[in-house]
């Protein structure tokens, strides 16, 4: 332990003499770590950021249960499910393969530009949905790397005492499978957290938005720091959560398995 502290102190030690040390660092810290102006950008960049919030929780939700449907449905077998598995199949392969950046910008400023009767034309819809269009099919996979790693006679034995196909995914192999991947989607989740500032491309303004209309205005960077702040407040928590969780996981399947 005290070789490790030593061994820390000296290493985060040399990091902050050289960055002190440099010429250029007056002129980074004033242009990204002004105190003034972190206090005159953060109400607008914080209340920009509970948009983000907001967007989060509610995509993630449509996530988790787009990615479940669409796992399962492609993991229906028999020859009577193949135009749906060749969808589901399509969709992943589609959405998997888009940039999630351009993806946003083609449904944010293309679908609106149809003016189809009856769809809604916001960029704040088209954000959340090009987020879920784009998580969904990732999750979906996770989804179905679960399913996949139930035992076959999990399957066999709910067909047995008379279970549909879809009944028996749905309340024998799916609840073990998720059990099996709730690592995987806490990863997820942790990403989706971050990618949510993406939508600022639409012009929806959210915390980098504020942010970037901010240095926009003063030509200072230190309102990116602030919006960094906030993200890394949320993002730090979620992710030593997961490590954890995941550790106590494999802990509990070593466990099982002696």
């Amino acid at each position: 332990m005290l070789i490790a502290v030593i061994s820390t102190v000296v290493v985060f030690g040399v990091i902050v003499v050289l960055v002190l040390s440099s010429e250029a660092w007056p002129a980074v810290q004033r242009q990204f770590f002004s105190w003034t102006h972190f206090q005159a950008a953060f109400p607008k960049v914080l209340g920009g950021f509970w948009l983000d919030i907001k967007m989060f929780l509610f995509a993630e939700v449509l996530i988790l249960g787009i990615g479940l449907a669409v796992a399962m449905a492609r993991s229906l077998r028999g020859p009577a499910f193949l135009p749906l598995r060749i969808i589901t199949i399509a969709y992943i392969d589609l959405a998997r393969g888009l940039p999630l950046l351009l993806l946003i910008l083609l449904m944010g400023f293309g679908i609106p530009a149809l003016q189809l009767p009856g769809v809604p034309n916001g960029a704040l819809f088209w954000g959340i949905a090009a987020l879920v269009f784009s998580y969904a099919a990732y999750t979906a996979e996770v989804y179905r790397a679960g399913i996949d790693s139930v035992h076959e006679s999990q399957r066999m034995s709910a067909r047995s005492i008379g279970l549909t196909q879809t009944q028996s995914l749905w309340h024998v192999v799916v609840p073990q499978a998720v059990r099996n991947v709730i690592p995987a989607l806490l990863n997820g989740f942790v990403s989706l957290q971050k990618d949510v500032a993406l939508v600022f491309v639409l012009g929806v303004r959210e915390g980098l938005r504020e942010a970037d209309i901010y240095n926009a205005r003063t030509f200072n960077y230190t309102s990116y720091i602030a919006a960094a702040v906030l993200f890394l407040l949320v993002s730090v928590p979620v992710a030593r959560f997961t490590d954890w969780y995941s550790d106590r996981d494999r802990r509990r399947k070593q466990a099982m398995s002696t």
